[in-house]
């Protein structure tokens, strides 16, 4: 009975230091890494085998999914005494083992130029039969803050609300901004009041002493950039003196705009007052006289003497007693104005027609004509 015993004792004793001394992973790092994009990073995976792990040494690293129901992603291999790289497109050319004969008991891989896709729960699984062992690691990629830009929001006047805002259009969150001024006693306004995730500084009923040099710090868990803001605060304007200027403008630009249409239509009546009088002097000029009536008159005339030839001087006497208005003025008769006209001379009234027709006179009668030169 004792003998049984101590029999199954020393089993049990084989069979737990068996196990004890079978394939293990000896790594006692971090599980969780944070790393910055471009940077690298090790994996370590560090195991031990056992005399009775005699089987074929496999190595696996692989990505796992985030949804159960989408596969794992095997990123590299070690599998105959062979490594093989280049199972996951993703990190193609970036991943390599760390030992060049993992076998040894070093299963750890790195990853260069790493990229915010990386990120993910990496497990590295070593076999070796009858022993398996796994381990997980979570790895976060970050990605640093971009240079951040700075700027004064809304009028930089005195009196008003100035608003001081830092924006990085790049970086893993969270991200933390905070405002420091570098300038004079180096201290923020009293009325100041910031907002470390939004990145602004409000600073409100802002004064000359306001003015100065800020820097502003976006940060996060794997590195941090500044810019510089130059803050300068202005007196307010002089509103009275703007009111004045835009009447004075005003005014201006009336009295010019009234000058323009006097000239206009100053120069418009004269050109009409010009034009009349062009009118009115070629109305007074006499037209110039008509030969076909010059002609005909003296048709007339040689008609008309013919017939006087025929008078009996009694006849004649009676036809030379007619007052004379029948003559053909001269031109310069005719050019002479009315008031300057002569009279006609006084009719001879003792003069007789026998007398006349003794002297050897002829009698002729002329027709009178207008003043356009036609005859009547």
């Amino acid at each position: 009975m004792d003998f049984t015993v101590s029999h199954l004792g020393s089993v049990l004793i084989i069979l737990i230091a068996g196990v004890a001394n079978g394939l293990e992973i000896t790594s006692q790092g971090p599980t969780s890494i944070e790393k910055a994009s471009s940077e690298s990073v090790k994996l370590d995976c560090q195991f031990s085998l056992a005399p009775e792990d005699s089987g074929p040494l496999d190595i696996e690293w692989s990505l796992l999914a985030s949804d159960n129901q989408k596969e794992d992603k095997v990123v590299i291999l070690y599998s105959g005494d062979r490594a093989y790289e280049d199972y996951y497109p993703a990190v193609k050319g970036r991943a390599h083992f760390n030992s060049a004969d993992p076998k040894n008991g070093d299963a750890s891989i790195n990853l260069t130029g790493l990229k915010s896709s990386d990120t993910g729960t990496y497990q590295c699984k070593v076999k070796k039969a009858p022993g398996i062992r796994s381990r997980k690691m979570l790895l976060t990629v970050m990605v640093r803050p971009s240079k951040p830009r700075c700027y004064a929001e809304g009028p930089t006047q005195e009196g008003k609300d100035v608003v001081l805002r830092c924006m990085s259009s790049e970086g893993t969150n969270p991200l933390q901004y905070t405002w420091e001024k570098t300038s004079d006693n180096k201290l923020l306004p009293a009325s100041a009041v910031l907002d470390p995730v939004g990145g602004t500084m409000n600073v409100r009923n802002a004064s000359t002493s306001s003015s100065g040099t800020y820097r502003c710090t976006a940060k996060n868990r794997v590195g941090m950039e500044e810019c510089i803001l130059q803050l300068g605060i202005t007196p307010p304007p002089n509103t009275a003196g703007i009111i004045a200027g835009a009447i004075i403008a005003v005014l201006l630009a009336l009295i010019i705009i009234a000058i323009i249409l006097f000239c206009c239509c100053r120069a418009r009546n004269r050109k009409k007052y010009e034009k009349e009088i062009s009118y009115e002097i070629r109305e007074d000029v006499p037209p110039p006289k008509s030969r076909v009536s010059t002609a005909r008159s003296f048709t007339s005339v040689g008609s008309q003497r013919s017939s006087l030839g025929s008078m009996s001087p009694s006849n004649l006497h009676e036809y030379a007693l007619k007052p004379q208005y029948d003559k053909i003025p001269s031109v310069e008769e005719y050019e002479r104005p009315p008031s300057h006209a002569p009279l006609p001379p006084p009719v001879a009234s003792k003069m007789a027609g026998p007398n006349l027709s003794r002297m050897g006179a002829i009698a002729v009668m002329i027709p009178a004509q207008n003043r356009d030169g036609s005859i009547v």
